[in-house]
């Protein structure tokens, strides 16, 4: 059954690096929590206890904000596929953002995506693995490419001016950093 450690060993990390979602979640100390999807080739392991993730233009940004107010974070990957595991990454978070040096020092771990707003660097805290007997088996099909295209389409002065209309304030209205 489960398992908690103090960081990432060989096995898990091979089995992020199979993964095509991951789940964030975060909080202030008052309002709403946030559970977001993340797909694409927008996560990296750094070493055993140090993560970092690209965050792309969304219709809100409440991992910004609430990591502003609250540097806790948790990020979770299930096996939707082979055998069972849920793993849970608890710790630290920073988020940079492209006047920050370390988003330009993380940047080019990535492809280059159009609509990155931020990278998020995470240290790990504590690992914690659990059966996931309860999780479907999916069939990953192909990454969606809408978010791509709409990115490509905006140009990168659009995008600001979106993160500047849509990306500024949380929905418990914080501020995100934008």
């Amino acid at each position: 059954m489960g398992k908690k450690l103090e960081e990432l060993d060989n096995k898990l990390i091979d089995f992020i690096e199979k993964q095509k979602i991951f789940f964030v979640g975060t909080a202030a100390s008052i309002g709403n929590v946030n559970i977001s999807p993340k797909g694409m080739d927008t996560f990296r392991i750094l070493n055993s206890k140090k993560i970092i993730w690209l965050n792309l233009t969304g219709s809100g940004n409440e991992t910004a904000a609430h990591l502003m107010k609250n540097s806790r974070m948790t990020i979770m990957f299930c096996a939707f596929e082979d055998k069972p595991l849920i793993l849970r990454l608890y710790g630290t978070a920073y988020i940079f953002h492209k006047r920050n040096p370390e988003y330009h020092q993380y940047i080019h771990l990535f492809p280059k995506m159009d609509g990155s707003r931020q990278i998020i660097e995470m240290d790990i805290d504590f690992v914690q693995t659990s059966c996931g007997y309860a999780v479907p088996f999916m069939e990953f099909k192909g990454e969606r490419t809408q978010l791509k295209s709409w990115a490509e389409k905006q140009g990168e002065e659009r995008l600001e001016e979106y993160w500047k209309e849509k990306n500024t304030r949380s929905i418990d209205d914080f501020e995100t950093g934008i």
